[in-house]
């Protein structure tokens, strides 16, 4: 039996309820993950009035002294690792040498030793840093 009169034509419509099913549970695990991947040391940092940082600046290498005087280093990946002094040295001169005119930051505790955070700033210095900034809260 043949039809007559009759063309089958294709369906033109799109059912868009899986991706939105898909986007849903895109999000629902985003929303979950995101808070685990914001690492970071524990700093309070002193407070000074100082000019913020260029936007267009080059992401900056961050070497930060936590409250009991331990050195932390984070660059680029955003992780932040806990270091001893001599591979601190290491690790930032082998990021600025990879990196030439990178800005060197150093964020000390405000109950750390000031002398901790002077031996970051002179290790820093032997990796090969031209200058070293130190970063503050905005004052109040």
């Amino acid at each position: 039996m043949a039809r007559r009169g009759r063309k089958l034509r294709p369906m033109a419509e799109i059912n868009v309820v899986p991706y939105i099913d898909v986007m849903l549970v895109l999000l629902v695990i985003f929303m979950i993950t995101a808070p685990l991947l914001t690492q970071g040391v524990k700093v309070e940092l002193p407070q000074a009035d100082a000019e913020p940082i260029e936007e267009e600046a080059k992401r900056p290498l961050v070497v930060s002294v936590d409250r009991k005087g331990d050195f932390f280093i984070t660059y680029d990946d955003d992780r932040t690792r806990r270091l001893e002094a001599e591979e601190l040295r290491r690790q930032a001169a082998a990021i600025l040498k990879n990196n030439p005119g990178i800005p060197v930051l150093v964020k000390g505790d405000r109950a750390v030793d000031y002398g901790r955070v002077v031996e970051a700033m002179v290790l820093l210095q032997s990796a090969g840093a031209q200058s070293v900034g130190l970063l503050t809260e905005p004052g109040e």
